[in-house]
């Protein structure tokens, strides 16, 4: 892999970019008007002001480019074509030069790291938007997994949620359908929140310790973390082995392999949600490991999320509902008290206008996302792309939404990834198996 430097950490600099973005957003938006209307002119401007967004965010790197990706798994917050060009930031992630690693190693032990370690392999095997990992040996604890934070992350958080949301306000200059200030505002509070934890290693080492001896289930593999080779920008842990996905999908292992590991991701999942209360919330595949049994390593604890225990409650009464026949006259009664419960929803949202206007809106994403409760054993390798949100709807979603609570971005961020994961394994997986706590969702399958 190529090398990078460290990200832009001048605030000047980097505001420079935004107001750069603005200006280019505000010239796309006069073009669109030149254009005659139709639906791929519409596509084609949103993925030119996407393009646009991800450009200034890509050049910010670090946490900016983090944003990229976080906003870019709300299936309706953003238009689809914006929301497409920002998924580009999974993929643009360079490592650091030899040179850097040293200095974050000095700052956080005084020393290299090749006097840490009995070995220190310089170059990074794996590198994403905060981070990049490093292999090297340890003397009684064999091989292990080092984090190595980038350079000025950490400080750039508060200037670059500001630079975000500047870039965001200019799409409200726009005709693109967009949610209200408040949606908005809520999604990049908990995004913000997000990556200052994400940032703070030693809370990652909490969080990973806490998932080890909690949330240990048979076929699921979970490293430990080497407190004493841990500091806040610096995370060493057990190193875990198994190949990810792309790389064990290329052995080409037989169907029941793959239900096997798709069934201990799913189990996982579910006992994460409905028993601990506790998710992994970046679930992207990269974050998974996969052994040649089916067994499942998770990587990447800096991104977790405590589901309480209100939100779990609603959103299994919202799902419980849903999956009740449509021809049900209690069913969007009880899916608008949930939502209004959870805060998605005003109080004074009449039923008549959420069966008019706001259920028809979701329906799609509310099927796609519930699919796998519909049948005991689910086929994956039939499950389809989350649906397209149209701008019609996207316009009834800004309209009629109130507000996203606090847990909903991660948990959306997860079921999504959940689903991408078990879809891409092809697997056929037990959707009531053995081991869940029952729920209302369970108890309301026929």
């Amino acid at each position: 892999m190529d090398s990078a430097d460290a990200p832009r950490t001048s605030r000047l600099a980097r505001g420079a970019i935004t107001g750069v973005a603005a200006a280019r957003i505000g010239a796309a938006r006069l073009g669109q008007r030149l254009r005659t209307p139709s639906p791929q002119a519409q596509a084609e401007h949103e993925a030119a002001v996407g393009r646009i967004l991800f450009g200034a965010l890509g050049q910010l790197r670090g946490t900016a480019l983090k944003v990229s990706q976080l906003l870019s798994m709300h299936p309706t917050l953003l238009p689809e074509g914006v929301r497409h060009e920002l998924a580009r930031a999974q993929h643009q992630a360079l490592p650091l030069n030899r040179a850097l690693v040293g200095r974050v190693f000095r700052q956080a032990f005084g020393q290299e790291p090749e006097a840490l370690f009995a070995q220190f392999e310089p170059t990074a095997f794996a590198a994403a938007s905060l981070g990049q990992v490093h292999r090297a040996q340890l003397p009684g604890e064999g091989l292990v997994a080092v984090k190595v934070q980038y350079p000025g992350i950490a400080a750039t958080i508060a200037s670059d949620m500001q630079l975000a949301r500047a870039a965001l306000r200019a799409l409200a200059h726009t005709d693109l359908p967009l949610p209200t200030d408040p949606v908005m505002d809520s999604v990049m509070d908990e995004i913000e929140a997000t990556l200052l934890r994400e940032v703070d290693y030693l809370q990652e080492a909490e969080q990973l310790q806490w998932f080890a001896e909690h949330a240990a289930l048979p076929g699921v593999a979970m490293a430990r973390p080497l407190l004493s080779h841990t500091r806040a920008q610096v995370l060493t842990q057990q190193y875990l082995p198994g190949l990810h996905l792309d790389a064990w999908l290329a052995t080409q292992p037989q169907q029941a392999l793959r239900d096997r590991a798709g069934q201990h991701l799913w189990d996982w999942f579910m006992h994460c949600i409905f028993g601990l209360g506790r998710v992994h919330a970046d679930p992207h595949p990269g974050n998974f490991l996969f052994a040649a049994d089916g067994t499942v390593g998770v990587l990447d604890f800096g991104c977790t999320r405590e589901l309480s225990e209100g939100f779990r409650t609603q959103m299994t009464r919202a799902w419980s509902a849903l999956l009740r026949p449509a021809a049900d006259p209690q069913r969007d009664a009880l899916v608008l008290q949930a939502y209004q419960a959870l805060g998605l929803a005003g109080p004074d949202l009449a039923l008549a206008t959420y069966s008019a206007e706001l259920a028809p809106a979701l329906a799609d994403m509310q099927a796609w996302q519930l699919e796998p409760f519909t049948q005991a054993v689910f086929d994956f390798s039939t499950k389809q792309p989350p649906p397209i949100t149209p701008p019609e709807h996207q316009r009834v979603l800004g309209r009629h939404l109130a507000q996203v609570p606090g847990e909903m971005p991660a948990f959306d961020r997860m079921w999504m990834g959940l689903m991408h994961l078990l879809t891409r394994l092809g697997a056929r997986v037990h959707t009531r198996a053995a081991g869940i706590p029952e729920t209302a969702i369970e108890s309301s399958l026929p």
